[in-house]
């Protein structure tokens, strides 16, 4: 049974994998923009004689992909011919607050900014290793 055409598509035009190309170096001036000294050292500005640099991490990934075809059974076009395509990719980042540079009179000074979330999953994670430990010795008593 021939492939009918998608109705948005004549059937001599191209699909739109084969108009639009992927490209990788796009990607990367994409990711280098964001992945810059300036995500890492924030803008500074002074307050009352003191100026303040925040400071944070960054953690980036570039992922691509690509792909390929050949004809195989029931692989290829309605005419026949055999196709593929591939292509696409991604960044992802990362930005987390650590602390600021504090610059006065008395010299540089780091302080270390405070993340509540994993102060609160470190203590919820402490509490269920102290209660399964109490747990683990309660059965073993009332098994003797």
């Amino acid at each position: 049974m021939p492939a009918t055409p998608h109705p948005e598509q004549p059937d001599d035009a191209a699909p739109t994998h084969a108009r639009t190309r992927f490209d990788p170096a796009a990607l990367t001036r994409a990711a280098s923009d964001t992945w810059t000294v300036r995500r890492v050292f924030g803008e500074a500005y002074e307050r009352g004689g003191t100026t303040v640099i925040p400071v944070a991490k960054v953690q980036g990934a570039v992922m691509t992909g690509s792909g390929t075809g050949e004809v195989g059974a029931g692989g290829g076009t309605s005419s026949g011919e055999g196709g593929g395509s591939g292509g696409g990719g991604g960044y992802a980042t990362r930005v987390r607050a650590v602390g600021v540079y504090v610059v006065d009179d008395a010299g540089v000074h780091w302080r270390p900014a405070l993340d509540l979330n994993r102060v609160v999953l470190g203590g919820q994670v402490v509490g269920a290793v102290v209660l399964s430990a109490f747990s683990l010795a309660w059965a073993l008593r009332r098994r003797r």
